[in-house]
């Protein structure tokens, strides 16, 4: 076998890829390198820089488990918060010295008689590593959708994820393109400074409480001297969740009740009675994502705020025109429009057994992976949040962190292997796994009939986990190496020594 020059190879040093790390470094394990394409970690919330940009998990849930922030200023963080918890947590713990920045793998390509994978980024330089781990996160792929029209507009347009600091709203005509997780943000983050905005809905969501507000200082007191206190927290609010998840994955008294918080909060933010009518969903609650918001019904009180709900039928030169004739004279469109989710594709090129294309594969039959994690035909590889382990209810980095207890034990099958030896899913059981996921789902929310990002091109879902995360946990927490084929390289026969009389 040829030298490799680490053991695990990560991409991506956002969330999953620093869960990654630093369950490696817990292990005491250095020999790992993180290739991030950027010049600092961070990943979506990196990228995500838009008034208002914030998290709808509460803060002491959406963080590591093994590093938790007593100081977190609010209980729903900010995208500066988390941004600075995360570069805290790599300077801490060592992390940076195991970051190569801008290296954008564009080729990840297993060698099948060397047992590695040999990684190449676009500048030419190449990396082989037993262990591949994939943290490419699932919400970086900006959605923009074409509009008739679009090339003739004068104004300026972006998407949300996207976002140009350096032009002013202020006073400004604007419009919104769509009524999101990332629009509900925007727009009371931009109403209050803009001239007119204009917010085109397609289809309404459904928004619950959020209750954001600051943390105390008694609370900031009580979660440094009290760990404890911080960890109780913790667990409330993921038990919590939990028990709100109940009514997305079957239990028709919760959805119910959801159902009847949600109108209710509708009913008492909202004043006008025909804005209110076009705000209210007609598909069942959680079959698309439930958005979490304190201020974006009352935003449409406002007098210079106007929700539009005729389809958008093209650009103009000044502004958008509607289906029913209106036009909307504009000098900027956000595209809050979202992300390309359910059809997965890289901007890394995965080739496994035989030079198969992962996304090739994948586009042909649908993203799968058994428990989310690892794919048949692509051996010594691991996914962060793949196929099937999205969440409609609760913190995705409680999957991340039960994602890599199942790795550390499938490094440790390689490290007790003979060197070269490469260890894959077997494909019945991914096959197995996945026809009950996809039976799973069939009793959930999400197909109850509704069109969302959660499903791919051929209507099948393979973004969400239909169970609880408890499951997950559960499922994921032990390796069965029975699942697994385990080619071990064949040993060279010796030349037969020479026998002198």
């Amino acid at each position: 076998m040829s030298a490799v020059d680490y053991q695990v190879g990560i991409i991506g040093a956002g969330f999953a890829g620093l869960v990654a790390a630093l369950r490696l470094k817990k292990s005491g394990r250095d020999s790992f390198i993180i290739f991030e394409r950027a010049s600092e970690v961070g990943g979506t919330w990196r990228d995500n820089v838009y008034p208002g940009c914030a998290c709808d998990v509460t803060s002491p849930l959406y963080s590591f488990a093994d590093e938790p922030n007593p100081d977190w200023s609010r209980r729903y963080s900010t995208q500066p918060e988390i941004l600075a918890y995360l570069k805290g947590v790599v300077a801490r713990r060592g992390l940076d010295e195991h970051i190569s920045y801008q290296a954008d793998i564009v080729e990840a390509r297993f060698l099948e008689q060397e047992g590695c994978w040999q990684l190449s980024d676009r500048q030419g330089r190449s990396w082989r590593v037993v262990l591949l781990l994939l943290a490419l996160g699932p919400l970086n792929r900006p959605h923009m959708p074409h509009f008739p029209g679009l090339e003739d507009y004068k104004g300026r347009y972006f998407h949300s994820s996207q976002w140009e600091t350096d032009f002013s709203l202020k006073g400004k005509r604007v419009a919104v393109i769509g009524t999101g997780a990332s629009a509900i943000q925007i727009v009371p983050g931009i109403a209050p400074e803009v001239a007119q905005l204009v917010v085109l809905q397609r289809t309404p969501a459904w928004v619950g409480f959020r209750n954001d507000k600051p943390v105390s200082a008694l609370g900031r007191w009580l979660n440094r001297h009290f760990p404890l206190w911080l960890r109780a927290k913790r667990e409330a609010v993921y038990w919590l969740n939990e028990t709100i998840g109940l009514g997305l994955v079957g239990n028709a008294y919760m959805n119910r009740l959801i159902r009847w918080l949600a109108l209710r909060k509708l009913a008492k933010e909202v004043h006008d009675p025909l804005v209110r009518q076009q705000l209210t969903p007609q598909y069942t609650i959680g079959c698309k994502r439930i958005l979490r918001s304190d201020d974006n019904y009352p935003t449409f009180n406002r007098p210079n705020v106007q929700l539009v709900t005729a389809p958008i039928a093209r650009f103009t030169g000044q502004g958008i025109r509607t289906a029913d004739g209106a036009d909307y004279p504009l000098d900027a469109v956000i595209f809050a429009t979202g992300f390309v989710a359910a059809d997965i594709t890289f901007y890394t090129r995965v080739l496994g057994l035989q030079g198969r294309s992962l996304t090739d594969e994948w586009k042909e039959k649908g993203a799968e992976a058994y428990l989310g994690t690892t794919v048949a035909g692509y051996p010594n590889m691991g996914f962060l949040l793949g196929p099937n382990t999205g969440l409609g209810h609760n913190s995705v980095v409680h999957i991340m962190e039960s994602q890599m207890t199942y790795l550390m034990q499938y490094l440790q099958q390689l490290e007790q292997a003979a060197p070269g030896s490469y260890l894959e899913v077997r494909q019945e059981v991914q096959a197995a796994y996945n026809r009950r996921i996809q039976q799973q789902l069939q009793h959930t929310v999400w197909a109850s009939g509704c069109k969302s990002w959660y499903l791919n091109k051929e209507g099948k879902n393979t973004t969400l986990y239909p169970r609880l995360t408890v499951h997950y946990r559960r499922e994921s927490r032990r390796f069965d190496p029975a699942a697994y084929r385990l080619h071990q390289p064949v040993a060279q026969p010796q030349p037969p020594s020479s026998i002198t009389a």
